[in-house]
């Protein structure tokens, strides 16, 4: 009877599924990131609208709040970009997939759900 040797990272055809998987994501966030700035710009620029009124004052409020939810969005995707590309960084340096807690690999189906990740579902729930 043979001995099954556990694997220790993907192999180069499995790895570009997930770059390819990755790029993707990756393109869609910077879109994503990009709207959103713009969407700020535009929230900031009042345009010719400068007249004071007590309905302003309210408004001035909601979009007060608008622009924060706005900075924490806009925060969120250049953290997911940049864990996207620290994926793309470890693909090419063989270290994708693999737990930085187990040191075993992270099921495929897991990383089809969170590409960036680098931690299995044992560790992740480990640390709570």
């Amino acid at each position: 009877m043979e001995i099954q040797k556990e694997r220790v990272k993907y192999s180069d055809e499995e790895l570009k599924e997930f770059e390819v998987l990755i790029a993707k994501k990756l393109d869609k966030a910077r879109k994503e990131y990009t709207y959103m700035k713009e969407s700020m710009t535009r929230k900031t620029d009042t345009g010719t609208d400068g007249t004071a009124s007590s309905a302003k004052v309210l408004e001035d409020g909601a979009d007060t709040a608008e622009k924060e939810n706005l900075t924490q969005l806009v925060g969120r995707q250049q953290k997911f970009i940049q864990q996207l590309e620290f994926a793309q960084i470890r693909i090419k340096n063989g270290t994708y997939g693999v737990c930085i807690d187990t040191g075993k690999l992270i099921p495929k189906e897991r990383l089809r759900a969170v590409p960036h990740t680098q931690h299995s579902i044992e560790a992740k729930l480990a640390k709570r």
